[in-house]
């Protein structure tokens, strides 16, 4: 009876995370280029009572032996790099990558952080940057008397100037994809760092070595499927108050079990 109680124990915390997890889901489900994260689980230590196999009394096999589990525990909260819908917005500036890879941008500490989210901007010196002012990485600078910015599936950036018929190229964006995109690790701000789990990026130009194209004028949306949020929720929820009627039930045994000397 003891035992099912610290079980059971388990299994709320494990539907509490699994919640928080969800929940996070949710409330960004309108953050452009986000990923959702699910949480996945393990059965805890068994208590082996009697081994699978062990012989008998008799000196006959026992074929499936007594094995008590103590509970789940999470295990990781994984990112589902799956792709999400594309609008149309019209901006010169905003853009997606059809298929695999994320942008780069260089961070003040001069690392460089990884992202799915395109809605990019110019600041006052005409770098293309990231709502947060990280340039894109190689820098793209946009000369002030352009009246027209192409951007193509290549990642080849071209301007028309006032004055010019011709369009000049000023650069090229270079995409990075990973080994393991579940292995990055997010620091918040739609970015992502590159760890031993994710290994090095691969970067270069988008279309080539597996990596997406580049559309402009596009953004892609959080890939948090709302219908699907709220019946995990309901599951969730769900198996938490089932644990709860568990410590419950274990509870009420121990209460009769104390008043047998009555």
């Amino acid at each position: 009876m003891i035992r099912s109680l610290f079980t059971a124990a388990t299994g709320m915390h494990a539907q509490q995370m699994n919640v928080d997890v969800i929940s996070h889901n949710l409330a960004n489900v309108n953050t452009v280029g986000f990923k959702r994260g699910r949480a996945d689980f393990q059965d805890l230590l068994y208590q082996t009572i009697k081994a699978p196999g062990a012989p008998s009394s008799e000196g006959i096999q026992i074929p499936s032996g007594i094995q008590i589990g103590l509970g789940v525990k999470p295990v990781a909260v994984q990112k589902l790099f799956t792709q999400g819908d594309f609008i149309n917005t019209g901006n010169e500036l905003d853009m997606v990558i059809e298929g695999q890879g994320f942008f780069q941008v260089t961070r003040p500490d001069g690392t460089i952080a990884y992202t799915r989210s395109g809605a990019f901007k110019l600041d006052r010196d005409g770098r293309v940057v990231n709502s947060d002012g990280y340039p894109l990485e190689p820098a793209i600078t946009v000369p002030a008397d352009t009246t027209q910015i192409t951007i193509g599936y290549d990642g080849r950036v071209t301007v028309l100037q006032a004055g010019n018929t011709a369009p000049v190229e000023i650069g090229a964006i270079e995409t990075a994809r990973f080994i393991n995109p579940a292995g990055l690790q997010a620091i918040g701000k739609n970015l992502f760092l590159s760890t031993d789990a994710s290994g090095d990026p691969i970067t270069g130009q988008p279309g080539t070595e597996g990596r997406g194209t580049i559309n402009q004028r596009f953004l892609e949306m959080s890939n948090v499927n709302v219908v699907e949020e709220l019946s995990n929720l309901i599951i969730a929820q769900r198996a938490f108050e089932m644990n709860t009627k568990a410590v419950q039930a274990s509870d009420e045994m121990l209460q009769t079990s104390a008043g047998m000397k009555r």
